[in-house]
């Protein structure tokens, strides 16, 4: 996931000090996907900055809970009671966060959200001291872990949630794979919960078409293996469709000259979760979506998309998708499946105090799909109670609503995930169009709508 040191700055803007920038993933804890970290304050202030106070003052939104909820239609199931009770969300990282207990206590208090059941760390790998001089990726991975809690706690504020923790950090390439893949029979082995959340990935090409040596294909493999079995567990497996739009790191973090995509969102097996741009005002009411693709402060992103160079297309695309995108898939497996708001310019906040948070204890911005991938989980983890049964693997059952024209989402169709002005990244993007594309999937939820879909299967 990554190698290179954080980048970090210090300025002001509209007159507001804004503490640290730094990039976690170009090379950190996630190199594809990343997530994007602001310092807000450093003097550990307990409530956020609220929405307008954002735009007015950093020129962007800090979308909280509540405003995402009406935003993508979930607000009337929370209300309903529908709020992942019953579910288990497990959320698989490298490190871990040293102080996320507390902080997720902090993001409640904050924004008025009961303790979920349990919030468990477990792990089985053993680990490692805190030590960022020895470890110099745990302070991204802490920021990646406080996401993942405090976001999938957010949206489905009824579901329990482990944290697996691997000693290993993962980078681009194979480094901590085996370790997630340890992680992830873990907890099927021990039935710790219906739904996996992972917000990481490797370029396809650094694990299978690089000179990876035998040990990055059989990590696919195995992982196949794997996603098999917690389909037929009635596991949903969601997965991050990355932060650099078609194009890909290579193992020294400069980029494919061709589109690429990202393992394990590319496997045919799980969901993968793309980004977009969610345009929203001070009180979520919805106003339109494009592709993830823009610049905040100087660093460019974009939702992840494209297609698979190793998977083959997977029958729940060759029989719904129309004869225009099949030759472009030109029988390889397509992504993402699905997107939700990530884009550096329509952020949300996190509460973080673990040691080495870039500006100390208090709210960042972050943003990525790193940042949709929870939240899509916990929404399953509220579609699972609403139904109540296990949704399981998404594919099949999006796909058929999607051809039928009674899938209830926002269909994206703006925008382009070609990075533009990135040294590097020549790779040509993919555009959104009416329904299924390989900038945004299906599109957003609208999670009313597509509750009584689903329960109408």
């Amino acid at each position: 996931m990554g190698g290179r040191s954080l980048l970090s700055a210090r300025f002001a803007r509209a007159g507001a000090f804004v503490g640290a920038l730094c990039l976690l993933g170009s090379g950190s804890a996630s190199a594809s996907p990343k997530v994007l970290i602001t310092g807000l304050a450093s003097d550990g202030a307990s409530a956020p900055p609220n929405d307008a106070f954002c735009r007015a003052n950093y020129e962007i939104p800090c979308y909280s809970p509540s405003e995402l909820q009406t935003a993508y239609g979930l607000n009337g199931l929370i209300t309903a009671g529908i709020v992942g009770k019953g579910q288990t969300i497990i959320l698989i990282e490298s490190y871990g966060s040293p102080t996320i207990q507390q902080d997720l206590k902090a993001f409640d208090a904050a924004y008025g959200i009961k303790d979920p059941p349990s919030l468990t760390v477990l792990a089985p790998l053993g680990s490692v001291e805190w030590n960022p001089t020895l470890y110099p990726d745990q302070p991204n991975w802490a920021a990646e872990t406080t996401l993942d809690v405090e976001w999938a706690h957010a949206m489905a504020p009824g579901a329990a949630i482990v944290v697996l923790t691997s000693p290993v950090d993962q980078t681009e390439g194979v480094q901590g794979l085996p370790e997630f893949l340890a992680l992830e029979k873990y907890a099927l082995d021990n039935q710790l919960g219906n739904i996996i959340s992972q917000s990481w990935g490797a370029t396809e090409n650094t694990l299978f078409l690089q000179a990876a040596g035998p040990q990055g294909p059989k990590v696919i493999e195995d992982f196949s293996a794997l996603y098999a079995r917690a389909n037929l567990a009635q596991v949903t497996v969601l997965a991050a469709a990355g932060d650099t739009g078609s194009s890909g790191y290579t193992t020294t973090y400069s980029f494919y000259p061709f589109p690429t995509v990202d393992f394990p969102a590319s496997s045919p097996l799980v969901t993968a979760v793309g980004g977009t741009s969610l345009f929203a005002d001070t009180s979520g009411n919805y106003q339109g979506e494009t592709v993830w693709n823009d610049t905040v402060y100087g660093i460019l992103g974009a939702g992840g998309g494209g297609i698979s160079q190793i998977y083959q297309e997977p029958d729940y695309q060759q029989l719904t998708l129309p004869p225009a995108v099949q030759a472009q898939l030109g029988g390889k497996r397509g992504l993402p499946d699905v997107s939700y708001n990530a884009a550096f310019s329509t952020p949300i906040l996190i509460f973080a105090s673990f040691p080495g948070a870039p500006a100390g204890p208090g709210w960042y911005f972050v943003s990525g799909t790193s940042e949709a991938t929870p939240q899509w989980a916990a929404i399953v983890a509220d579609l699972n109670q609403y139904l109540g049964r296990p949704l399981g693997f998404l594919n099949p059952k999006l796909y058929a609503l999607g051809q039928s024209g009674r899938l209830e989402v926002r269909d994206i169709t703006i925008g382009n995930n070609g990075l533009v002005g990135v040294p590097g990244a020549t790779a040509r993007g993919y555009s959104a169009t009416p329904g299924w594309d390989l900038a945004s999937g299906w599109g957003t939820p609208n999670l009313a709508a597509l509750a009584s879909r689903l329960a109408s299967r």
